[in-house]
């Protein structure tokens, strides 16, 4: 299936989910600090493992850098 991941077309699995998406950005992430926007909406952390993803899904996958 054919998904938009940070602005960019990616191929993923048909039954892939919200952490497969993660994953493919940083194969050891940490969820510490990173939040990720399936469509425009927010889906909680707890969710990720479950939520699947379909065909033209648009993900966004942020990660809170501190500094000054």
């Amino acid at each position: 299936m054919n998904v938009t991941l940070n602005g960019h077309s990616r191929s993923l699995e048909e039954d892939a989910t919200v952490v497969d998406a993660v994953r493919l950005l940083d194969p050891e992430f940490s969820p510490k600090g990173v939040a990720v926007a399936l469509n425009g909406e927010v889906v909680a952390r707890s969710q990720w493992n479950d939520r699947r993803l379909h065909e033209d899904d648009r993900i966004e996958v942020l990660r809170a850098v501190g500094g000054g």
